[in-house]
């Protein structure tokens, strides 16, 4: 079963990812920050995660760079709703890494399945 882990500081988005990616057949971890992503990929190895960008202890721009430095090939969606500066410039900077897709919050049930559809079972094709 693929395994995805969903990080998050607001309660009620972890639960919705969760609901939403575990109806779609998919084995769903999830932490509150940063930190706590990390200590459970280590312990339990996913096959993608979907993090926000603007959590306390750990902002998600740092967990993907770590993350990264765990397992170099790891897919990400990377989630914003804003924060001292603007969802946009947040994403823009995920979107230059390889295999991240970015999201902005609101987000629908479609962009989540779909990226997490494209980044696990989609070739390099397009590229």
């Amino acid at each position: 079963m693929v395994c995805i882990l969903v990080i998050d500081d607001e309660p009620s988005v972890l639960d919705v990812l969760r609901k939403i990616l575990q109806f779609e057949g998919y084995e769903v971890i999830t932490a509150a920050n940063g930190e706590e992503g990390l200590a459970l990929f280590r312990q339990f190895p996913c096959d993608l995660v979907i993090t926000d960008m603007v959590m306390p202890v750990k902002d998600g721009l740092q967990t993907i760079l770590d993350l990264r430095k765990e397992k170099p090939d790891i897919p990400v969606v990377a989630m914003s709703g804003g924060g001292t500066i603007s969802k946009e410039r947040y994403l823009v900077i995920a979107g230059y890494l390889d295999r991240v897709i970015t999201i902005s919050k609101p987000f629908s049930v479609e962009s989540i399945t779909e990226a997490v559809t494209k980044l696990l079972f989609e070739t390099d094709e397009e590229e």
